[in-house]
């Protein structure tokens, strides 16, 4: 009965979400499945975490958009999801939910899962913020190095501090939603065990956009993008850098699993 609730949930959120557009058909069928799942075995706790990180990102990549004229060049999809960008940022935490349906009585599941959805939280809160720094970022490896608002790997001030911001909103409702509390364990803890992991994940995140993943370029604008196999401008770009197989969906994922990584080898140390 749960899952069938969930399922009903799911399709409820997606079309209300369809119809503001801030998801694609093929987004919106994405976002049913990681729904029915999330929604459907965690239950409503879990689906207050979800619905927290796709509320908030859906409004801030809404928000500020006289800041943000001139940046969508740089990124590889717009403010609709598609089902690339909604497995790409939910799908770790997906996979999560289901390992509680086989583990009820493990805190790992909800660990992995707060964790994950605290690092693709992280990443959009500052992607989406990042452009009100007054100073271009500079980029992650090079700290130096300054480059254009929206390039990806590009860090600031402004930009980490919403990340942290982002990361700790999940945090606090991890930590008070937390379904196996641990008396010898204080919720602070807690708190700041998903917190840091989400940070640390969206930090990966712009290390890949400044190593490995694939970036083009636009030979008419003479501007680097993410965008494949046309431009903005309608030009094909041209690969310069990075891995082809890692687009931005991937590294999204790779976000939120790499914060995964840091909250459990975190918790059984």
């Amino acid at each position: 009965m749960q899952l069938l609730l969930g399922f009903l949930f799911a399709i409820l959120i997606a079309f209300l979400a369809y119809r503001a557009h801030s998801l694609n058909k093929s987004g919106a069928i994405a976002a049913v499945v990681t729904g029915t799942i999330i929604f459907g075995i965690g239950g409503l706790d879990w689906a207050i975490l979800l619905l927290t990180f796709f509320i908030t990102s859906s409004a801030l990549s809404r928000a500020f958009k006289k800041r943000k004229q001139g940046l969508d060049e740089k990124f590889s999809k717009g403010h609709e999801r598609d089902a690339g960008q909604v497995f790409g940022n939910g799908g770790v935490a997906t996979a999560f939910a289901a390992l509680h349906f086989f583990f009820p009585d493990s805190p790992l599941p909800w660990i992995g899962f707060a964790a994950a959805l605290a690092a693709v939280n992280a990443d959009t809160w500052g992607t989406e913020l990042g452009v009100l720094n007054p100073n271009s970022p500079r980029m992650i490896t090079d700290l130096r190095k300054v480059v254009e608002k929206g390039t990806s790997g590009g860090i600031s001030l402004i930009g980490t501090l919403a990340a942290l911001a982002g990361s700790a909103l999940i945090g606090i409702l991890a930590a008070l939603l937390f379904p196996i509390p641990n008396p010898q364990l204080p919720l602070t803890n807690y708190f700041l065990l998903i917190t840091f992991s989400g940070l640390a994940g969206a930090l990966f995140d712009s290390f890949l956009g400044a190593t490995v993943q694939a970036m083009y370029f636009c030979p008419t604008d003479n501007k680097e993008t993410e965008k494949h196999p046309l431009h903005t401008c309608g030009t094909p770009t041209v690969h310069i850098r990075g891995w082809k197989w890692l687009d931005n969906d991937w590294v999204n994922f790779s976000c939120g699993a790499f914060g995964v990584l840091v909250a459990i080898i975190s918790s059984v140390l």
